[in-house]
């Protein structure tokens, strides 16, 4: 797909909005036209709102408190770093929510620890789970364990 130079994004375990604070303070890749933040935890929402309140004001960001498998989305990016904290069954009713043909960033890791309901034990294990068309994917090596990354379309 063609990702052009003025994308709407949203992502699904947002993080208290530091990720978007992130991705509006880059110089480096697409102007975002929306980022929408999407926290399960409801006091995640006033903090990313004040994390990101010029982007707010300017109608380019919105904190959302929701469960990400409620959330349909039409953004042109769909980031997910939390998909280690989902089911696959949810995984799977959160995917259908997405947008056709969409490009997906997901993230997930081989932590096993309780809160995580669904980790992979490497890349390969990641990639089967997620049922996308990858386009790119990799780990990070990390003290305690490793981190993926997947990139591809939803189809």
């Amino acid at each position: 797909p063609y990702i052009d130079d003025f994308v709407t994004v949203d992502i699904h375990g947002g993080w208290v909005g530091v990720l978007a604070s992130l991705m509006f303070q880059s110089e480096i890749g697409p102007s975002y036209k929306h980022i929408r933040s999407i926290d399960i935890d409801p006091t995640c929402e006033p903090i990313a709102t004040m994390m990101n309140k010029k982007e707010e004001i300017a109608g380019k960001f919105r904190a959302v408190s929701a469960d990400m498998c409620d959330i349909r989305s039409d953004a042109d990016v769909v980031i997910n770093t939390s998909c280690e904290h989902i089911t696959q069954e949810q995984y799977d009713l959160w995917l259908s929510g997405m947008p056709y043909n969409s490009l997906l960033v997901l993230q997930s890791n081989n932590y096993n620890i309780p809160e995580h309901a669904r980790i992979a034990t490497d890349l390969a294990e990641f990639k089967t789970q997620s049922k996308i068309n990858v386009l790119w994917a990799g780990e990070l090596e990390l003290p305690l364990y490793k981190r993926f990354m997947i990139i591809g379309l939803n189809v």
